[in-house]
């Protein structure tokens, strides 16, 4: 009944704002009144909506009735009607890698259904040919794609070099798993990294081998693959510097992203300084630099609580082991199903194997105040972060550092207590539920299975909490991330840990409040509030209000970044 009254009231509302005394017009406002559907504020714990929504010059400048809004807009402002569409704060993922949306966007498509059709290898080489062309092997002297994973393939195994010799051994062809954390070669691609017999692993990674032999059989595994990647996916000229650019901005803005997170910057982070210097950006994008590249970019102006251009390094990242659905997750016990190759009693392992050594690297965070993002996916990885951080937190203080535990797949609960008394947030990733929900069934156990990701309980014990798509790992698409968070519902239809189910608000609270605090930007973004950013999105249903099963099936219409719209459907 209020809706119907306000869709009678507007047009004579409008009418009066449009008469009057026309003295004054080099004053006239230009702002916006946004009313006739759901604006959900997202500011409390449960959710309330707003009549009417009015922005100015990129700002928020009022939220709630609208006779009031009408008044605050003043003279010569502009009617937004939503149509009876829904009306949020723009989406913020609390981890994605930025840089890296483009490779999805731009490379050949090997992610699994629903997103793709990559079911299994003969398909994946026939994908790749198609891909194979002049035009795309220009762009930076590779045949790469993107997103293959052994776990849902037929053949339930990694392409191999002998795979991707079939599309070509005259070019080399690299492809990147869906979780970021290995990589296939050909031939030749072997050839152009210098990968051979004699080439030892690294510290932190492993070159899988021929049975019997020390030949490598084109499967690179964590930091034997992640530095080559950047390599091979890298653009090569200007022009396919601004394509790749392109294309992963739009994929950002098509989703609903107002603020983007580069969550593992390392060279990389010199092409996000080039489009903030060149004025590129349309939305923000906050950088967490490598451990390994403090030096080379800490020290710079880029270091700040504030934008420039919309880019800024909010940080660093430290990386402590790998993927649990790759099963290099670093764990207490051994896998169900060791990989190719390894032992019965495989777990997984370090990323950095000596406590010391990540010790310092903490130090230097809390020395130099840099809040800190820690990739661990293994309960070991996390036992290794309890115990390092500890000492170093009774030493300085936590204060208001908002350090933060990306993925935390397999966190027991003594873990999420400790991570309480750290104040560490809990960025958590339930998309694994329904990507990964059933194979980690099969890894870990039942039990264990049915609690990864377990947000409910870390909300229930106080833990800050957000969640994430880890993009490209997964399509940027966080109307999934939420539908994950609050069905966790498998592949197979089955549910994993239904204890762990957020409700629909609370997942939104989760990709917009929450992490604009993870960021240290809830003064200005995450709820829609008079002196606010006016980042915006508008979709086409109200998650609060359908189906959950229709949840993932919401579509972004429009996103508007400090009222401009940068994305339209």
């Amino acid at each position: 009944m209020k809706t119907r009254c306000l869709l009678l009231i507007l047009p004579c509302l409008m009418v009066l704002a449009a008469c009057g005394d026309s003295q004054g017009d080099e004053a006239v406002s230009q702002a916006k009144v946004y009313y006739g559907g759901d604006i959900l504020t997202m500011k409390g714990d449960t959710p309330t909506y707003a009549e009417a929504l009015v922005e100015r010059d990129g700002q928020i400048v009022f939220v709630g009735e609208a006779g009031e809004a009408m008044e605050v807009a003043g003279k010569g402002h502009e009617m937004v009607s939503l149509e009876g569409r829904t009306l949020l704060p723009g989406f913020i993922d609390g981890h994605a890698h930025f840089t890296s949306f483009a490779g999805q966007a731009i490379g050949a498509q090997l992610l699994p259904p629903p997103d793709a059709g990559a079911r299994d290898i003969p398909t994946i080489i026939q994908l790749l040919r198609e891909w194979n062309t002049p035009e795309n092997r220009k762009l930076t002297g590779w045949i790469f794609g993107t997103g293959f994973d052994d776990s849902v393939l037929e053949e339930k195994r990694f392409p191999t070099r002998d795979d991707l010799d079939q599309v070509t051994t005259e070019f080399p062809i690299m492809i990147i798993h869906i979780s970021g954390h290995f990589a296939a070669v050909n031939s030749k691609g072997l050839e152009v990294l210098g990968i051979t017999a004699e080439t030892p692993d690294p510290e932190g990674g492993i070159i899988r081998r021929e049975p019997g032999s020390m030949e490598p059989n084109g499967v690179l595994e964590e930091l034997a693959a992640i530095p080559y990647m950047l390599q091979a996916i890298a653009p090569k000229t200007p022009e396919a510097i601004q394509k790749f650019f392109d294309a992963g901005q739009e994929m950002a803005l098509s989703f609903g992203y107002t603020t983007a997170q580069e969550g593992r910057a390392m060279e990389n982070n010199d092409l996000l300084i080039q489009m903030a210097e060149a004025g590129q950006l349309k939305l923000d994008v906050v950088s967490y630099v490598d451990y390994l590249f403090t030096d080379r970019y800490m020290g710079t102006k880029w270091n700040s609580d504030s934008y420039d251009n919309h880019f800024r390094i909010g940080g660093m990242k430290l990386t402590l082991d790998g993927s649990p659905q790759g099963r290099t997750a670093w764990r207490t016990e051994p896998y169900l199903i060791p990989p190719d190759g390894a032992s019965e009693d495989y777990a997984g392992y370090p990323a950095i194997p000596e406590d010391t050594t990540v010790t310092a690297i903490y130090e230097k965070a809390f020395q130099n105040n840099w809040q800190t993002l820690t990739h661990a996916n293994g309960d070991a990885a996390m036992d290794q972060m309890i115990r390092t951080l500890e000492p170093l937190a009774e030493k300085y203080g936590m204060e208001d550092r908002r350090f933060v535990l990306i993925h935390g797949q397999y966190v027991r609960k003594d873990q999420l207590d400790a991570f309480g008394e750290l104040s560490v947030i809990a960025s958590l990733f339930p998309l694994h539920t329904f990507y990964w929900g059933d194979w980690h069934k099969q890894l870990i156990g039942e039990g264990l299975g049915n609690q990864i990701s377990p947000v409910r309980t870390a909300l229930d014990k106080g833990l800050r909490v957000t969640i994430h798509t880890d993009a490209p790992v997964a399509l940027p698409n966080l109307m999934r991330v939420v539908w994950t968070a609050v069905s966790r519902t498998s592949r197979s239809g089955a549910i994993i840990g239904e204890k762990e189910r957020l409700t629909p608000y609370e997942a939104l609270k989760a990709i917009t409040d929450w992490s604009a605090y993870q960021h240290f930007e809830e003064d200005r973004k995450g709820t829609l509030e008079a002196g606010k950013m006016a980042d915006l999105v508008i979709l086409d249903r109200n998650p609060l209000k359908v189906a959950v099963e229709e949840i993932k099936d919401i579509q972004v219409m429009e996103t508007i970044k400090e009222g401009v719209t940068v994305y339209a459907r």
